[in-house]
């Protein structure tokens, strides 16, 4: 049963790993800043940093997703449970990976965990613990990821134009690269730009992408702005890790032999893992159908995840770098105005669907295991 323990946690990991690896980093494929594979490399990589740093950093979630307090603690470390709970998330997370929806692998834990209790101790399981303690984080980070994403790009927009730093549209005109004047908007609180339609001789449209133009201190601005979006991008693989590594890792101290290092170094290899041979769909949905972004959009979306994702996790707050790192995107669009609703609806009701689902699976998957044993 305990090697069954660490082959569920590890698949549970994988799944994680697909679902939440290029979380971080869609805005740098979003904005044509780089390629799908580079993107995934350093998202892979400053995850990887941030399960290292959860080591010693982030110890307070080990506990909070222990099951302790919400389960009696006797029944938190047998195996059968905290199998039922590893198999019903992973799976829940699979299948929203299947389909391209960004979903929480906290609200998966958290349902799988409601279920497989409740089908083991019945009305035992303390209902009440989840407002505060998980569901309140988990509903609240995504509005909030709203309002900061929108005011960071809104700041920075205004900084811009304070600063004269005008932008430019670049398309590429046979083996040279064109580019025309953007006109400066006609106020801080304008942020909608529109390109222009540029075909090629066939009447083919052409793709346009924006550029900074300028110095600022002197430095080039793009150039600075692509830097600053790149150290966003990987502190929010790095807060991904450090938030979401101790939440599955919990599961597996369970274990008699296994230390809480050891735990987290399986954690990591299995999301890396999972993050390289399955985030296509996901990544799809991030970076393209959410809302379109230039580079220093991106860079505002990443840096509110970011400092919120970090703040929570050294807090021991469970809160899901999914909701944020959506929210702060759809923040964004709604700021320029260029954001997918339907799609927002569409990944909102797989949210809704997350807990329950896992719970149902926790229930059969838990019963399943009282029927072999």
């Amino acid at each position: 049963m305990f090697f069954l323990l660490v082959l569920t946690v590890g698949f549970l990991a994988w799944s994680n790993g697909a679902n939440d690896t290029f979380k971080g980093v869609a805005s740098l494929y979003g904005s044509g800043a780089t390629t799908y594979r580079r993107a995934l490399a350093w998202g892979a990589l400053s995850t990887a940093a941030g399960s290292a740093a959860a080591i010693f950093l982030a110890a307070g979630l080990l506990g909070k997703f222990s099951g302790r307090g919400l389960v009696p603690d006797a029944l938190a470390v047998k195996p059968e449970l905290l199998v039922s709970v590893a198999l019903a998330a992973g799976l829940t997370v699979l299948l929203a990976t299947r389909f391209g929806f960004p979903i929480s692998t906290t609200h998966a834990l958290t349902g799988a965990m409601v279920g497989s209790g409740w089908m083991a101790v019945g009305a035992e399981v303390k209902l009440g613990v989840l407002g505060k303690g998980f569901l309140l984080p988990l509903l609240l980070s995504p509005v909030l990821a709203v309002v900061v994403g929108s005011l960071i790009y809104l700041g920075f927009h205004s900084i811009r134009l304070l600063c004269c730093i005008p932008k430019e549209w670049c398309f590429c005109l046979g083996m040279e690269t064109k580019c025309l004047p953007m006109p400066q908007p006609a106020s801080w609180f304008s942020v909608t730009e529109a390109a222009p339609v540029v075909t090629a001789s066939c009447g083919t449209p052409m793709e346009c992408k924006e550029r900074y133009q300028g110095h600022f201190i002197g430095l080039e601005s793009q150039k600075m702005v692509d830097a600053a979006h790149f150290l966003s991008s990987g502190a929010v693989g790095f807060a991904r890790g450090l938030n979401d590594t101790p939440k599955m890792a919990a599961l597996l101290l369970a274990v008699p032999q296994m230390k809480a290092p050891w735990a987290m170094g399986l954690i990591l290899l299995a999301m890396s893992a999972g993050g390289v041979m399955g985030a296509r769909r996901v990544a799809e949905t991030m970076s393209h159908k959410i809302t379109r972004m230039n580079h220093g959009q991106g860079f505002s979306a990443n840096l509110g995840t970011s400092l919120l994702v970090t703040l929570a996790s050294l807090l021991g707050l469970p809160v899901s770098t999914t909701h944020v790192s959506v929210g702060a995107l759809f923040g964004i669009g709604l700021s320029n105005r260029t954001a997918d609703v339907s799609l927002i609806r569409k990944v909102l009701m797989s949210w809704v669907v997350t807990l329950p689902c896992a719970a149902l699976l926790g229930m059969l998957i838990f019963r399943g295991l009282l029927f072999l044993n």
